[in-house]
């Protein structure tokens, strides 16, 4: 079957009732390398085109580095959900992966869609927020080689420790099962 295009993802979203605080929410959830960060960008700026206001939030910028799946909830339940579900803005310090500590200060405004893309950010205490949960998908190989592609060699140990991390993660979450929209990472996602 092949993917559904990003417009009719929008489509689907704004079908949806808007339940963070009047804003639609998207999540974009599946495994590290699978093309989440990719198709965010777009449905946002599909979003855009709608004439909507709408923002992306990063999982990466969420977690506590290599070890961060397990202290997603952290940060993204009462520092991002939980404001904007009340309509407010919300802010949270973002993982500087590099001194692997928080850092600078994000501001995610209260808009008409939020897209939060990342590991995790369907999981249950998250899904009921949403208008709308993605789970993108590809093989481990390829997101292995994507994710080596991306980060350098020296982290290969580190991407192998994360994918036995979000093996268990969705397990526990059923997150895949729980999706709306199942899109394949292998292949491309038409306009």
């Amino acid at each position: 079957m092949p993917n559904l295009g990003v417009s009719e993802i929008v489509r689907a979203a704004l079908a949806a009732p808007a339940r963070l605080g009047g804003a639609r929410l998207v999540l974009i959830d599946g495994p590290a390398g699978a093309g989440k960060t990719s198709l965010a960008s777009r449905v946002a700026s599909e979003l855009v085109a709608s004439e909507l206001v709408a923002t992306v939030v990063h999982g990466d910028d969420l977690y506590e580095g290599w070890t961060g799946l397990g202290t997603l909830w952290a940060t993204l339940g009462p520092r991002v959900i939980e404001p904007l579900s009340r309509g407010e803005d919300a802010t949270f310090d973002r993982w500087d992966w590099t001194a692997e500590r928080r850092g600078e200060r994000c501001v995610v405004p209260w808009v008409d869609a939020v897209v939060i893309e990342g590991v995790g950010v369907a999981q249950r205490r998250v899904r009921p927020f949403a208008s709308l949960v993605v789970y993108v998908d590809a093989p481990w190989p390829e997101r292995l080689r994507r994710g080596i592609a991306r980060d350098g060699e020296d982290v290969e140990s580190a991407w192998e420790r994360w994918h036995r991390d979000e093996d268990a993660h969705f397990a526990t979450e059923g997150t895949r099962a729980a999706a709306d929209v199942v899109i394949d990472g292998l292949e491309r996602v038409p306009d």
